[in-house]
């Protein structure tokens, strides 16, 4: 078996200098001690994920090993689908959704060998436009939190500036009217957020969908309607720990294609990753779409 690795040199390094050469080492001996063929590289810009495990697809590799976190994670995993070449997860990022989702360990050297070791499994892949996602894509005041956190530059990130970015964004995000439409069944609504789990949390133990399956051809929908600033941090907690059906005005389902339609630009992300459409977005999903060891 012929490996790849793609080590992300600053994901969850903070200050420390010498992270990657460690991270570096670690898989080196893994292999090592394993007898595999196998590289070792580290990403050098936004994308490099992408063409290295695309290179490596093409290659023939059977196993791409990501060192990284959720963004180094999709951008791999948008390389592999449709192909016979395995991704393999050792978190190291802020949030670390789909790990979680996965029931990956968060301790390095487990997560290595499980990655190494473990079998194959198909999970699907959600479409957000032609951005791929495996963990949770949304729009409205998670997207705007999302792209504010991505602005801090890296050893400025974490748990704490998620959190005080979204109580602040919780204050004065203004929300928008979307026409949302369903699996062919349509809506009109003032949404706080609009958010398509494929995993089940946001990482950090923040879980939007605990019911969501990352194999079940299904993608899991959470809209909420806009209420008062109050309202917003009261209900918020069901958004934190997969109840989000308790609260009023909270519309949760199980979906295999969505449109949605708003005037002007819709803010968005896939995976933690932002991004802006123009007035239209079409959500679906390519089930069982990506081979995934741990």
């Amino acid at each position: 078996m012929r490996v790849v690795a793609i080590i992300n040199p600053i994901s969850g390094a903070g200050a420390d200098r010498h992270v990657a050469e460690r991270r570096r080492a670690l898989v080196a001996q893994a292999l090592d001690r394993r007898q595999l063929s196998g590289s070792i590289h580290f990403t050098e810009r936004a994308g490099h994920a992408r063409d290295l495990a695309r290179a490596a697809a093409a290659s023939g590799a059977a196993l791409v090993v990501v060192w990284g976190g959720d963004g180094t994670v999709n951008e791999a995993g948008a390389a592999l689908l449709g192909t016979a070449t395995a991704l393999g997860l050792v978190p190291a990022g802020s949030g670390n959704g789909l790990a979680a989702a996965l029931a990956c360990s968060m301790d390095s050297h487990a997560a290595l060998d499980r990655a190494l070791d473990g079998a194959p499994r198909p999970i699907d892949a959600g479409l957000f436009g032609d951005r791929p996602f495996f963990n949770i894509a949304g729009i409205g005041v998670d997207a705007r939190i999302a792209a504010l956190f991505n602005r801090r530059p890296r050893g400025a990130r974490g748990l704490w500036p998620y959190v005080l970015i979204g109580i602040r964004e919780g204050w004065r995000y203004g929300s928008r009217e979307y026409e949302v439409e369903l699996d062919g069944e349509s809506r009109r609504l003032r949404a706080l957020l609009i958010a398509f789990a494929n995993g089940r949390e946001y990482g950090n133990g923040v879980t939007l969908c605990a019911r969501a399956e990352l194999d079940d051809g299904l993608l899991d929908v959470t809209l909420v309607e806009d209420r008062s600033v109050l309202a917003r941090f009261w209900h918020a907690r069901h958004l934190a720990n997969g109840t989000a059906e308790r609260a009023p005005r909270v519309t949760v389902r199980q979906i295999r294609r969505a449109v949605i339609r708003c005037q002007g630009p819709i803010e968005y992300h896939v995976d933690g990753e932002p991004g802006t459409a123009q007035d239209l977005i079409e959500i679906g999903i390519r089930p069982r779409a990506l081979l995934v060891k741990w």
